[in-house]
């Protein structure tokens, strides 16, 4: 795969009808929404902004099989605490797959999301993230904020020739101020394990999407955040 400048240096002649017209739909898009409520629970901002930051690490979890086998080399991944994991998928005995269903109950220790992390930091290359510049802890002391579980719907919703589905979470502020939120992340816990079975690894908690907000959201001192995640194809 090619992207940026280095598409328009192929040496060879491109014919004019592949270039982009400017009439072309796109057929995948990606947004981070916001809904900050006050403690009474009424709305008072929405904040929607197109999402487009998925991190080294996603891309390498999308990687095709036949690459680990034409090459012979593993994948590192790096977790939000700075620990490493090598990922090598393949049939056999030794290669560590990722495991499925996501059902973080299965004795297996299948692969899930964690969480949507917020932050109050950012940083200027969101591919190359590996955690978030200043996240904000769970809990209700100074500067954090009570952590909801993430929903995940059980399925693709479909309209006409369009399909989506969100993640989302929710956040409350008991920490007596109001806290400002300008980073954001979707982060997994991420197993793997051998075909057979024979041998799991927990590779821990790993960022693999990350948005800086383009304004501040601010939360206030008994208010409430829910931040959703849609990937629609073909709106």
């Amino acid at each position: 795969m090619m992207v940026g400048k280095g598409i328009n240096d192929i040496d060879i002649n491109i014919p004019n009808d592949a270039y982009d017209t400017g009439k072309s739909i796109p057929t995948f898009r990606a947004y981070l929404i916001a809904i900050v409520r006050d403690s009474t629970g009424k709305v008072i901002k929405v904040h929607k902004q197109r999402s487009h930051s998925p991190t080294t690490n996603f891309i390498g979890l999308l990687l095709p099989l036949n690459w680990f086998n034409n090459t012979g080399n593993s994948y590192t991944i790096t977790n939000i605490s700075g620990g490493t994991c090598s990922y090598n998928p393949g049939m056999g005995s030794s290669p560590q797959d990722i495991s499925y269903p996501n059902n973080n109950s299965d004795a297996n220790q299948p692969t899930y999301l964690a969480m949507i992390q917020v932050g109050s930091g950012s940083q200027s290359n969101p591919s190359s993230a590996t955690n978030l510049a200043a996240p904000i802890a769970n809990g209700s002391g100074s500067g954090q904020l009570i952590y909801g579980t993430i929903s995940v719907p059980d399925s693709v919703s479909v309209s006409g020739s369009s399909a989506y589905f969100y993640v989302s979470q929710t956040y409350n502020n008991q920490s007596g101020a109001t806290i400002d939120i300008t980073e954001v992340g979707i982060v997994l816990q991420l197993y793997t394990q051998t075909y057979t079975n024979t041998s799991n690894t927990n590779c821990g908690q790993v960022l693999v999407w990350y948005d800086v907000l383009s304004s501040a959201i601010s939360v206030p001192s008994g208010g409430s955040l829910t931040i959703y995640y849609t990937f629609t194809v073909n709106p």
